[in-house]
């Protein structure tokens, strides 16, 4: 009897494609809201998101994975006037 060789671990992440404030970005299959949020912006306080022109409360950026063809819009509050 005559094992199979093993087949190859694939290497690639799989990616899906979202539209983040107008722009198409690829990001990694399983990306949470609150992940992509914080790979645009620094800021703590003052920002608020939207999926798919619906509001997410921060509360519930984690639990939101952004699937493919997404729609998301961060928006960042800017003190002045």
């Amino acid at each position: 009897m005559t094992q199979q060789p093993a087949a190859p671990e694939s290497t690639a992440t799989a990616t899906v494609s979202v539209s983040v404030n107008g722009e198409a970005r690829a990001v990694p299959a399983g990306t949470d809201l609150g992940a992509l949020v914080g790979a645009l912006t620094p800021a703590r306080s003052g920002v608020a998101a939207a999926v798919n022109e619906s509001v997410v409360p921060r509360g519930q950026w984690a639990a939101t994975t952004l699937g493919e063809g997404d729609r998301v819009e961060v928006l960042t509050a800017v003190q002045g006037g």
